[in-house]
């Protein structure tokens, strides 16, 4: 059990990067043109281009998540100012069509969580962007996965969330980029961004009336690399490198993923142990 870091490339386009060992597939968007060539670390040997993303229509895809009802099709979405649409893409980030949610806004959409429950596959929105610190409430919806076959790529499909969240969190507003379903537990995880150490919060995943209170359970206290990549970055970015921007659960609960602007940090889990005690525990 432990953690193993792998340095990422930053590239100048929406590119799709995909892990060899590990499966999991990214999508990273900087502000910088070079590609950093990635060292050699245990079970990580680069990652492979695998296409360029063909959505969302405004360049940033602020959240990924493959689909847990068709192999190979992946939901993305615009980040604030976008329209409330989830946008299905290939393994090349081809675009397959789109979909409406119906009756929300996309005020910050920062994350998407794709998981299964009840022998249903589900999609989270994730709207808690909150830059300033200044949202009394976040948003946090959830849909059942429509069927990428009724997608059609000129014409998006309207779908109505089956419920929405509206969360606080117990001690104040934070931002928060990175939002991960562990769908045995039933609980929703949201991981700070700009706290130093990054805070992590949970909060039942069932439909709840009024307002729901995220409860803080632990900090994450050392989000970083350690090889040549990683502290070349950190002269660049300071302490922005090591602010979390995205978290997901691998499929069989055995590990968990951050990205980070700097670095992918896998956890992994024994038997049993609570999600909070990994971070606590390995990094």
């Amino acid at each position: 059990t432990g953690v193993q870091t792998c340095a990422l490339p930053i590239c100048g386009s929406m590119t799709f990067w995909r892990h060899r060992q590990i499966g999991w597939t990214l999508a990273l968007l900087a502000g910088t043109t070079s590609v950093a060539a990635p060292p050699t670390v245990a079970g990580w040997t680069g990652p492979v281009i695998a296409g360029q993303m063909e959505a969302p229509p405004n360049r940033e895809a602020s959240g990924l998540a493959a689909s847990r009802a068709t192999p190979g099709v992946f939901w993305t979405h615009d980040d604030s100012g976008g329209a409330p649409e989830l946008y299905a893409v290939d393994t090349q980030g081809q675009r397959r069509g789109s979909v409406r949610v119906a009756g929300v806004e996309n005020k910050d959409w920062e994350d998407i969580a794709a998981f299964q429950r009840n022998g249903r596959a589900w999609l989270l929105v994730a709207d808690v962007g909150d830059n300033d610190a200044k949202r009394g409430t976040v948003r946090l919806h959830l849909l059942a996965e429509p069927n990428p076959h009724t997608l059609r790529p000129t014409a998006a499909l309207t779908v109505q969330p089956e419920y929405t969240l509206r969360v606080r969190y117990e001690d104040g507003p934070r931002d928060c980029e990175a939002v991960a379903v562990d769908s045995s537990g039933g609980i929703i995880y949201l991981l700070s961004k700009r706290d130093t150490p990054a805070r992590l919060y949970r909060l039942p995943l069932a439909r709840a009336e009024g307002v729901v209170t995220a409860r803080f359970v632990a900090t994450v206290p050392k989000l970083e690399g350690a090889t040549e990549v990683d502290f070349f970055l950190k002269r660049l970015l300071g302490k922005k490198l090591n602010w979390p921007t995205a978290m997901d659960f691998r499929a069989d609960g055995k590990a968990v993923l951050v990205l980070t602007y700097g670095a992918a940090l896998v956890f992994a889990r024994r038997d049993n142990e609570d999600w909070p005690e990994i971070g606590r525990a390995h990094v």
